[in-house]
């Protein structure tokens, strides 16, 4: 992407990284234990250590966990698939997209990637762009 396609658009979270690549997450990892968390940390839940350092997360993973909405938010489209993903070791939590949410066609143990989707365009033409994970 060039550096003026990338200015119009803009991650919906700071640990979603749109580059000329292939997007991907971003973690903060303790220094101390390991643990990994996604967004700012001042201290680690797990062992209450206060250094991180930025890592990348890989880009397939597994479904642990998941749930199809049926019930949300004015506004919000269901049904919809939320999920937990295995990231090589990461847990991440993330829509299924590009599937039919039927419990037909997901399942614990489904391999998937990471993917990214426009969540709209303000006046200015500035894209909005999200995560989820698709089959």
């Amino acid at each position: 992407m060039s550096d003026a396609a990338l200015a119009s658009k803009i991650p919906h979270v700071d640990y979603l990284v749109l580059d000329d690549g292939d997007p991907y997450l971003v973690a903060e990892e303790c220094t101390s234990c390991g643990a990994r968390f996604f967004g700012r940390r001042n201290a680690c839940a797990a062992c209450f250590a206060t250094e991180f350092t930025t890592v990348p997360i890989a880009r397939e993973g597994t479904v642990t966990a998941f749930t199809i909405v049926a019930f949300a938010a004015p506004g919000v489209p269901v049904p919809f698939v939320a999920s937990v993903v295995d990231c090589d070791g990461t847990s991440v939590k993330g829509n299924i997209i590009n599937v039919d949410p039927d419990p037909a066609n997901i399942q614990t143990g489904m391999k998937v990637r990471l993917a990214t989707y426009s969540l709209g365009t303000d006046d200015n033409g500035v894209e909005a762009i999200g995560y989820g994970f698709e089959p």
